[in-house]
């Protein structure tokens, strides 16, 4: 799969997605670590990645926009990193790139919710 992942997301969590064969982009790499919210979502959404992210308002902007790319919304600190690469890990086992690039994600310790762009609500996914 293909990621872009936003300035807010630590390095443990992309070197992790990496480390499972992902590609992986910072928006650091693309000169982007200043750039705004909708300008990255333009470039994940042209460049074909999920967008990975720490921060909480590209939900509202995803979904006010209609449109995606998918966003992967963490909801992770250093004291949850392993229970939340967990979960992100069974997440890019359970769905497709196609599925992901079509929804927004949340992921935390021991569950993630999902929920299609332009669908009516979440579905919870908790872990087995």
């Amino acid at each position: 799969m293909k990621f872009l992942a936003d300035q807010d997301v630590y390095a443990m969590t992309t070197d992790f997605l990496g480390g499972l064969g992902h590609d992986v982009v910072l928006a650091a790499e693309l000169g982007l670590a200043r750039a705004e919210d909708v300008e990255l979502l333009r470039i994940a959404r042209e460049q074909g990645r999920i967008f990975v992210t720490r921060d909480r308002d590209f939900g509202a902007l995803v979904f006010d926009q209609g449109s995606g790319p998918g966003v992967v919304y963490l909801r992770i600190l250093p004291s949850t990193k392993n229970a939340v690469h967990s979960e992100l890990e069974r997440v890019v086992r359970l769905y497709s790139e196609q599925q992901l690039l079509a929804s927004f994600v949340v992921v935390e310790p021991g569950r993630h919710r999902i929920r299609k762009l332009g669908s009516a609500g979440p579905q919870d996914v908790p872990e087995n």
